[in-house]
């Protein structure tokens, strides 16, 4: 779950695309909150491209950037529908001490419906500087974590022109968190995670 187009990708597409290569009949639900023009077709693309062949359902919703926790209770009511109909092996979503509203609105209402499931929460680089200390880290494979960075810069059209959306600042992160786990490759995403059910 991303509350923005780009979230899921940046926080753990370089997992996702392991996972898919390791796990051949696994199945990827995509719930992104707030994309509209652009911005949707463009989560739409990369939801594709990260996913691939096992991508099974892919759910837009249009909230405004910046407000979700004002709309709460719409948000809450999309994201019982978009998820209601699955039970996740692994949930991945935004972690909770994310400095953006949105993203930690999304992180809560994450936990509140997967109640029994393994969660992991992903960061996002940004200028709020909430960077923590995760305890989950995922190794990344050369090809994984270089195919996450053509894809993001590839798909996201619409970025390009932030000053922080550009590779140096992707593999600088998995390259920290690589080094903190210890990965052969020195690349890695991490993630937080409250509650581990195995």
């Amino acid at each position: 779950m991303g509350a923005h187009s780009d979230d899921i990708e940046i926080g753990c597409g370089g997992t996702i695309l392991r996972i898919a290569e390791e796990f051949p009949d696994c199945k990827i639900h995509w719930v992104v909150f707030s994309a509209e023009g652009t911005r949707e077709s463009e989560a739409r693309g990369a939801a594709n491209s990260f996913a691939g062949e096992r991508l099974r359902s892919i759910e837009i919703g249009k909230f405004r950037d910046g407000f979700m926790p004002y709309q709460g209770s719409e948000v809450k009511e999309f994201f019982e529908s978009a998820l209601k109909r699955i039970s996740p092996d692994v949930v991945f979503t935004h972690q909770r001490n994310d400095l953006h509203q949105d993203h930690r609105l999304i992180s809560e209402l994450s936990l509140n419906t997967f109640r029994n499931h393994l969660i992991l929460e992903y960061e996002i680089p940004k200028y709020d500087g909430d960077l923590g200390r995760p305890s989950v880290f995922v190794p990344l494979k050369s090809t994984h974590y270089q195919r996450k960075i053509r894809l993001l810069l590839d798909q996201f059209e619409s970025q390009r022109s932030k000053r922080w959306f550009e590779e140096s600042t992707f593999l600088a992160l998995m390259r920290l968190r690589g080094m903190e786990c210890n990965a052969s490759s020195g690349h890695a995403e991490a993630f937080y995670s409250r509650k581990v059910v195995l």
